[in-house]
């Protein structure tokens, strides 16, 4: 089997890309620009091109533990999951009692604010299990849930049926997911949630790795297109059927997409080799976790001052990225950081 360096350079960098392309999704940036016939498109687009950031997250933590779990599955299910599963719990419990809604809390004291908050996750509990205290946290569940099924399909030797069992859930969960309205297929959950997107991404990320599959760049480009062309074809045409352009997590062709970077960066892997890539590639998940918090921040003063445009989006995208980054940054020099960050 080959020999990997810990760090491979351009994993360590795409993942600083895809953390940018995240908050570009939950600042959600150019929402007034661009608007024709009452859809802001450039918004739509900016929000469909940084869907390769959570699918390419989930290759790369299957890529990574491949060797690990082919070694002692369920002990490195125990060991991996142990810590996701403590600062989903952490930062579940800061998001339940962190208000979002200013106004709210001027009118209805805090208490007032956060019971309207409470209510809404009750009104879909499983939903909200599978997410935690604010809905950027679901990655960790879904994490946890993928380690912990490929870990046992390893650990029973059953790997033959892994990729098959996980193409399967995925089809479930864009069919009961972004095709829902055309196939009335139903789901107790977003299908976002749980494995039904997390166990296939991770599970190809794994095979790379277990069967040493490569591409050369051109190739892998090549994939990436054709994913990336198909991702946006399926949305157009589910807007033309009435399903909003911008609300897809996964489509059929999104495997394909992220699939085709994830190889081309094997393929390059010395792309992005700074100091800086390292610097912040470290401090993705504490940037991840914090991020929606503080851009929720961002959005209460971007409603305080009425802005719009590009005062708007400057103060929602750099106010998020500069303060997540300074916020993980002062956090890690402390005890906090073994508390908060894993």
């Amino acid at each position: 089997m080959k020999n990997y360096p810990n760090k491979i350079p351009s994993l360590e960098f795409m993942r600083v890309i895809a953390m940018i392309a995240i908050i570009i999704i939950h600042t959600g940036l150019f929402t007034d620009t661009l608007i024709i016939n009452g859809n802001a498109w450039l918004a739509n687009i900016a929000n469909q091109l940084s869907r390769f950031a959570v699918p390419l997250f989930f290759l790369i933590a299957g890529f990574l533990i491949q060797p690990k779990l082919m070694t002692s599955p369920l002990l490195v299910i125990r060991k991996y999951n142990a810590p996701l599963l403590k600062v989903w719990l952490v930062w579940t419990v800061i998001c339940l009692l962190l208000p979002t809604n200013l106004q709210n809390v001027i009118e209805l004291g805090y208490l007032g604010e956060r019971q309207l908050y409470w209510q809404f996750l009750l009104k879909t509990p499983l939903n909200s299990l599978l997410e935690g205290g604010l809905v950027h946290l679901w990655f960790l569940p879904a994490l946890i849930i993928a380690v912990a099924i490929v870990g046992l399909f390893t650990h029973f030797k059953q790997l033959k049926l892994l990729l098959p069992v996980a193409i399967m859930l995925y089809l479930y969960g864009v069919l009961a997911g972004s095709y829902a309205s055309l196939t009335d297929i139903g789901s107790p959950f977003l299908t976002r949630n749980g494995p039904f997107f997390s166990l296939l991404m991770l599970t190809i990320g794994f095979e790379i790795r277990r069967f040493e599959v490569k591409l050369s760049a051109q190739a892998a480009l090549l994939l990436l297109c054709i994913g990336l062309l198909g991702h946006f074809l399926e949305a157009y045409w589910l807007f033309t059927k009435g399903v909003p352009f911008s609300g897809h997590d996964l489509l059929l062709f999104t495997p394909l997409w992220a699939s085709g970077l994830f190889l081309y960066l094997l393929a390059k892997p010395k792309m992005g080799d700074h100091p800086l890539t390292y610097w912040l590639s470290k401090s993705i998940l504490p940037i991840y976790l914090c991020h929606l918090s503080i851009a929720i921040i961002f959005f209460n003063i971007v409603g305080i001052f009425a802005l719009s445009g590009v005062s708007r989006d400057a103060l929602l995208f750099f106010g998020t990225t500069i303060c997540s980054v300074a916020f993980v940054k002062l956090i890690e020099k402390t005890p906090l950081q073994n508390i908060l960050f894993r």
